[in-house]
């Protein structure tokens, strides 16, 4: 009679890194970002098993830094301590024993997720590849002096991605002419969409949409400020522009809400703090009332990408999804480099991706 493997939780453990970017990315009013500063997050099972994900702290929108992911790891660790990888509700009732800490408990989810595949002898490649294998990358374009934004589209779209999302909300007037010159310079080819990050109000927002729907870009997400719940709901049964919910929808409850009140339709799931339960739980929730999906990027690097990347296959997600932040860091630290071809990224060919230990190592801070 062979022995049976135990597949508890030995530890729950972070490293924080960081990866330098080619140039800094840029949004809403205020927002930028100069660097990468995530946290590896890692569960190893008693028998050896490691699972990994990668956290993305982002203190504007957040709260979090990289010291307070690793607080809230140390926090829940000993909870996780001593559970079975399959025991997916308590591992569940302990992740949500707090609350908000979005990236921080969407990694650790992913991270849970990875172990538990792995000590079945899999891959997520084998327990969350979904029908659609190859799935149309988009690249986010920060805000930046017109001439540096364009370099920087000519970049990824030699690079072989086809659509853009365009960081807007500072200047209308400005935006209006660099979205008409990116689609005089490409073409139809490469599909345009903005974000103007809760910028505009509710007086300007119908007129701005309206042009931008002229200029030829498919939606604009989070136009106007997540708390005025009631102008966004207006704004959205005037039908100007398809209206793309980020901000307004962090979490299932939150999807809840704006499912009520009717206020979008696409959803932008991002696995860097919905991680796959819940990532999944909205995606299905949303398309049953209609409305489309889509796989975003909290300027995620290799291994938050490849998550990501398998989220985008789900046959909920119908619209192009951000999985080239990579093209705008300096390193990564993944063995290899994710690459894109003519519009398309074949998700199934990244199986061999995984994390280089030295690059961990070097770009290890703290």
């Amino acid at each position: 009679m062979s022995a049976v493997t135990d597949h508890s939780i030995r530890s729950v453990e972070g490293v924080a890194y960081r990866l330098p970017l080619t140039s800094a990315l840029a949004w809403g009013a205020h927002s930028a970002l100069s660097a990468a500063e995530h946290v590896l997050v890692r569960v190893t099972l008693t028998d050896g098993t490691v699972g990994e994900a990668e956290a993305t702290p982002r203190p504007t929108i957040y709260g979090e830094t990289t010291g307070s992911v690793l607080a809230i790891l140390a926090h829940l660790a000993p909870g996780l301590t001593g559970l079975d990888i399959t025991d997916e509700e308590g591992l569940e009732r302990v992740r949500n024993s707090v609350t908000n800490n979005h990236t921080a408990r969407g990694a650790l989810d992913m991270a849970l997720w990875d172990a538990r595949a792995r000590a079945g002898g899999q891959s997520l490649f084998d327990t969350l590849l979904g029908p659609n294998t190859r799935v149309r990358p988009s690249f986010i374009l920060g805000i930046a002096p017109p001439a540096e934004m364009l370099a920087e589209a000519g970049r990824v779209v030699a690079a072989g991605v086809r659509c853009l999302k365009v960081k807007v909300g500072r200047n209308h007037t400005r935006d209006l002419a660099l979205i008409q010159e990116l689609r005089q310079t490409f073409g139809p080819d490469v599909l345009l969409y903005a974000d103007s990050n809760e910028t505009l109000s509710p007086e300007l927002a119908p007129g701005i949409l309206a042009a931008m729907r002229e200029a030829g870009l498919m939606y604009v997400e989070e136009p106007l400020p997540a708390r005025d719940l009631r102008a966004r709901a207006k704004l959205h049964s005037q039908g100007v522009l398809p209206i793309v919910a980020d901000d307004s929808c962090f979490t299932p409850a939150d999807l809840e809400r704006e499912l009520d009140f009717d206020t979008f339709d696409v959803l932008n799931v991002k696995t860097a703090r919905n991680g796959f339960t819940d990532g999944l739980q909205m995606l299905r929730r949303a398309a049953t009332h209609g409305k489309r999906g889509m796989v975003g990027s909290q300027a995620s690097t290799g291994l938050g990408t490849l998550h990501a990347a398998l989220l985008s296959t789900q046959a909920e997600v119908t619209e192009p999804c951000e999985l080239s932040f990579v093209l705008k860091l300096q390193d990564d630290l993944l063995n290899l480099p994710i690459e894109f071809k003519d519009g398309w990224l074949d998700v199934g060919s990244l199986r061999g991706h995984r994390v280089d230990p030295e690059k961990l190592r070097h770009y290890a801070i703290g």
